[in-house]
Formats: C-alpha cells, sequence, structure tokens
C-alpha cells in the first residue's frame, strides 16, 4: 500500500467558508505530516478514528501518521471555523478532541462517516455525509462577524496594506479589529497577513506560475517579490520561523512541488483567485 493523498474544492454551498477538502491515506510505513500556519483551522477525521479540530497555528507541527490510515480533512478558510462553543484565541497552536467541543455530535459524525465507507466502499461517501454535517451546522450557526471577514479579504496577498488602514477601512479602531480579530480567527490582523502572504507565495510556487520579480533573480527570489516580500532573505526568514524549513529545503528546490511531494492546488485556488482584483480604494499601500 503506497501513500496518497488528495484535495478537492468543497461543495459550491461551502464554497465561501471552506477552503478545501482532503483525504489522506498513509502506506505501509508511519508518515511524518508537516502542517503549516494556514490562517485557518482545520477538521481531522480519521475513518474508524475519533475527529480532532487542529486550532490556527503561528508555526509548523509535525504529526506522525500511523500505518494504513484514512484521513479525511476540511480545511477552513480564514475567519470562517464550523460551529464553536469558544473563541478561537483559546485554540491556538492546539489540537483538541472535536468532543470536546461538539459534544456526542463529534461521535455521530465519526461513525455515519466509517458506515458509509464501509457500506459502499468509497470515501466520496463519507465526504458527502461530513458537508452535508457542516452544511446543517453552519445553517444554525449565529451571526458571522463579517467585519473580520472583510478584513480577512483585505489582507489576503497580492495588495499589501497597512493593518491601520485596514481599520479604517472598516471604521474600527486597531484595538477594536485587533481583538475583534483574536476572537474570530485566533490571531492578530498583522499575524494574520504574515501568514496569508507566505500561503501567497506557496499558491505561486504549486501553480508554477512564471515569476515576475526583480531581473536577474532566480525562481523563489522573484516569486518571494511576487508575492509581497521585499526580497528573498525576507522570505526565508518567514519561511524558517513557519515552516522549520528553507524555501529551498520545503520545496525541495522545484518551485512545482513541495517537499512531501502533495498537489496542493485546490488549497491554493482561493488564494490565485484573487491575484488580480483591485484593493478596496479606500485602503492605502503599505509603505
Amino acid at each position: 500500500m503506497t501513500d496518497s493523498y488528495v484535495e478537492r474544492r468543497p461543495s459550491p454551498a461551502l464554497a465561501r467558508l471552506v477552503r478545501t477538502i482532503w483525504v489522506h491515506r498513509t502506506g505501509d510505513a508511519v508518515y511524518l505530516q508537516r502542517h503549516l500556519p494556514t490562517g485557518g483551522v482545520e477538521l481531522h477525521i480519521p475513518i474508524g478514528g475519533a475527529p480532532t479540530l487542529a486550532g490556527p497555528l503561528t508555526a509548523h507541527w509535525v504529526e506522525a501518521i500511523p500505518a494504513r490510515t484514512t484521513i479525511v480533512g476540511v480545511r477552513f478558510l480564514p475567519g470562517a471555523a464550523p460551529p464553536l462553543p469558544v473563541m478561537l484565541d483559546e485554540l491556538v497552536d492546539q489540537r483538541i478532541p472535536l468532543a470536546d467541543l461538539w459534544g456526542a455530535m463529534a461521535a455521530r459524525l465519526a461513525d455515519a462517516m466509517a458506515e458509509a465507507f464501509e457500506r459502499t466502499g468509497r470515501l466520496e461517501h463519507a465526504v458527502a455525509v461530513l458537508e452535508d454535517v457542516l452544511l446543517r451546522e453552519f445553517r444554525t450557526a449565529q451571526h458571522v462577524d463579517r467585519l473580520v471577514r472583510e478584513a480577512v479579504t483585505v489582507l489576503m496577498p497580492w495588495h499589501p496594506v497597512d493593518v491601520g488602514a485596514v481599520a479604517a477601512h472598516l471604521a474600527l479602531s486597531e484595538s477594536q479589529l485587533r481583538r475583534r480579530s483574536l476572537q474570530v480567527l485566533g490571531v492578530s490582523p498583522k499575524v494574520l497577513q504574515r501568514t496569508l502572504r507566505f500561503q501567497g507565495f506557496l499558491a505561486l510556487a504549486q501553480a508554477g506560475v512564471a515569476a515576475t520579480g526583480r531581473r536577474g533573480e532566480d525562481g523563489i527570489a522573484s516569486l518571494a517579490v511576487d508575492a509581497g516580500y521585499a526580497d528573498q532573505a525576507h522570505l526565508t526568514r518567514e519561511c524558517v520561523r513557519l515552516t522549520g524549513l528553507t524555501p529551498r529545503t520545503l520545496l525541495h528546490g522545484d518551485l512545482e512541488r513541495c517537499a512531501c511531494g502533495h498537489d496542493h492546488s485546490a488549497s491554493y485556488a482561493p488564494f490565485l483567485a484573487g491575484r488580480s482584483a483591485a484593493p478596496p480604494g479606500s485602503v492605502m499601500p503599505d509603505r
């Protein structure tokens, strides 16, 4: 049995909330998975096991996944976490049993997904069960903080902005924006902005986008400029801080794949989709 990892975009009804749904099937050996900060939270549901929620990350963590394990994961967009009984600033850099947050519903979800897979032998049916549960939960959820969601949109890469200008754009003080961001996102606007900028770099690399950065630079250095970094050294510092690896080590020296060898194009599609969009007119560029 060989290791396999597949990502796909969620159903249209979840597209504004979920970044990607992935399925990871490990082979005959323990798999070391390096989880990176994405700006959002994730659900991890092992088929036949107990589901967990990975809170917002500010640095990488390495998980040893047992051999012959199948995990269905949901990667949420920043500001679009599933309904939870606590604020996200209480879950930063933590991995929590979903039962601690959802009670008996977590076990019912895991059992229903396992039953759907065992009955049909197709993981697509287990994923469909998961999407149905998420849709039902989001329909009954409390009001989403639309100002924070707008802040996330403005802070996406490609159009660097000053956080103070974002607060003014939303008619909030910087302290108000920070407080609401910590509650809804788990991190401050500045930390989110740095995370999204790095995700933008990975999106460009994964998509094999031709670099348009400074002449005379190699591919990684040019993509660093395109993603909003001052130079390659700036990118390297951020990469090591967020992933524990240099950009070349993370990408295996190949701009079209990460060291894990997995295809993450579905996950990075939302970042590339907004690349050509103009920034909000009232938000001033970061100097």
